[in-house]
């Protein structure tokens, strides 16, 4: 089956609104993209960058009727205006009716993993779009080896990491050679390696099948020789820069590192911790601990390893390794497979059971998580009850959880969302709404995953800020994390985890 022919999209005057918001996520967009053009798009969390890509992608759906003041409603939610069209035709029809093939890779990996075997979700698309059998399989391997997949197709996708589940998504993404690809922070979850291979393998995709490329990602440097345009968006509003990538930033630099934009070259400034490296007692000492996926083999052991009350750590090493498995372990939230956990006084405050045995309520008081897809812990309708939740389980009085509430979401910019429901968010906004839940509870303990993942360079600047506040108030920090640059500023302790996928072995601490 030969490649689609490069798609051309254009956008005349577009915006959307999400279902229940008073404000618009993006409103008119002007803009033009040839066949084969590839184009970085940038603006600060919550600009409407996603959104534009799902609405490339055909996912908003066709309007279902059209006021009197050319506002279109859709089914299932949302309001639109203005035209969004691949070849000429309205994004949501061409993706019916097959005239313009789209592939978008979504921030969150776990939403296009569909089946339970490796071969098998890759090969899902192609069946769909009723590829041959006779060339499904070759592809599916080829789109694995492309992206450096590390396991064979009979691999159980439960068994994979995060990082690992975003090339495999991509795999799949390249499987259908689509003639217009949308790509969403792909590189977000990946250790640099990982984030290497995965851009060599945009490039190699792109000159072979000449498909014209969108990418939204907040560190540009490693993008900026793949991509011909640098397309900047403001939040509610449209384009505001368009051109070529180097004269983008030279023109705009300034200005768009004030809006959030990781301009390279314009890191930006955190405030310098006042006792960085203080040392006020043990929180949790991990002896011989080793750690393993329900179900499934152990996959880090013989860890050693002490969180104290106002240091940081962070667990760093490649995809796969086993460290968000390691992470939970140390959180409370599962068991670990061998050896033991003993808890401070400090963050005990009296219980003598280990912590995977606390009930909710007492293990939500001690020790915040965050886990590595934040929508995996939202349970409540708008932001602000989202917030309330944890504080209200541990007993604490109505007027002080109004107060928390209001304190983080003006903290972390989230007050305009508070109404909002969490699934509507962006990808930066869940992630900070992730992190602020887990600070609302005020536990001795953070233990967070990814906790930068889709931040601007703003709102990065403001988590670590906040973080650091913490640390110096006492509380223990251990981050798992593939940003190199919040350990820098961050971590007193940096703990690799070494990956081993040999038959029989696991990875260990080095």
């Amino acid at each position: 089956m030969p490649s689609a022919q490069p798609v051309g999209l254009r956008a005349r005057g577009w915006g959307w609104r999400h279902a229940g918001r008073r404000a618009w996520a993006l409103r008119g967009v002007v803009l033009g993209v040839a066949p084969g053009e590839r184009v970085l798009l940038l603006g600060p969390s919550g600009a409407g960058k996603s959104t534009l890509l799902q609405a490339m992608a055909g996912l908003l759906g066709e309007p279902e009727t059209t006021g009197a003041d050319g506002v279109h409603e859709h089914e299932g939610g949302g309001e639109s205006t203005g035209e969004l069209l691949l070849d000429g035709v309205p994004a949501a029809r061409a993706r019916l009716e097959g005239r313009a093939r789209a592939g978008l890779l979504l921030q969150d990996p776990d939403a296009q993993t569909v089946l339970a075997r490796v071969g098998d979700d890759v090969a899902f698309g192609l069946e769909n779009h009723a590829v041959p059998r006779e060339q499904i399989w070759p592809r599916v391997d080829a789109s694995l080896a492309a992206v450096g997949f590390p396991y064979a197709r009979n691999r159980s996708t439960a068994q994979l990491s995060g990082g690992e589940r975003q090339r495999l998504a991509l795999a799949g993404v390249l499987a259908l050679r689509p003639g217009l690809l949308l790509l969403d922070e792909p590189t977000a979850m990946l250790d640099p390696a990982g984030g290497a291979t995965l851009r060599h393998a945009v490039r190699d995709v792109l000159a072979t099948t000449g498909a014209t490329c969108v990418v939204v990602e907040h560190r540009v440097a490693e993008w900026l020789d793949l991509v011909d345009r640098v397309v900047v968006l403001e939040a509610a509003g449209g384009v505001v820069a368009d051109g070529a990538p180097r004269e983008v930033l030279a023109a705009e630099g300034a200005r768009l590192a004030a809006q959030g934009v990781w301009v390279p070259g314009r890191p930006p400034s955190v405030p310098t911790r006042s006792r960085r490296g203080d040392d006020r007692g043990t929180l949790l000492q991990a002896v011989g601990v080793a750690a393993g996926r329900p179900g499934g083999a152990t996959v880090v052991r013989d860890v050693d390893l002490r969180l104290a009350q106002g240091r940081a750590t962070a667990l760093v090493g490649p995809n796969g390794a086993g460290k968000t498995t390691l992470a939970h372990v140390l959180a409370g939230l599962v068991p670990p497979a061998a050896g033991r956990l003993d808890v401070g006084d400090a963050l005990s405050r009296g219980l003598t059971r280990p912590p995977h045995r606390w009930r909710p309520r007492e293990l939500v008081a001690r020790v915040g998580t965050v886990f590595q897809e934040p929508q995996h812990q939202f349970v409540a309708g708008t932001v602000a009850a989202e917030l309330a939740v944890g504080p209200q389980r541990t007993g604490v009085p109505a007027p002080e959880v109004e107060r928390r509430v209001a304190e983080l979401l003006g903290r972390l910019r989230l007050d305009h969302l508070g109404r909002a429901n969490p699934f509507t968010l962006s990808g930066g906004e869940q992630r900070r709404l992730s992190v602020a839940t887990a600070l609302a509870t005020r536990p001795g303990l953070l233990v967070l995953d990814e906790p930068t993942f889709g931040q601007d360079a703003l709102t990065w600047a403001e988590l670590v800020a906040l973080l650091g506040e913490l640390l110096d108030e006492g509380v223990g920090v251990l981050a798992v994390t593939h940003d190199a640059a919040l350990v820098d500023v961050l971590a007193d302790d940096v703990v690799p985890i070494a990956a081993d996928r040999a038959p029989g072995r696991t990875a260990v601490p080095t």
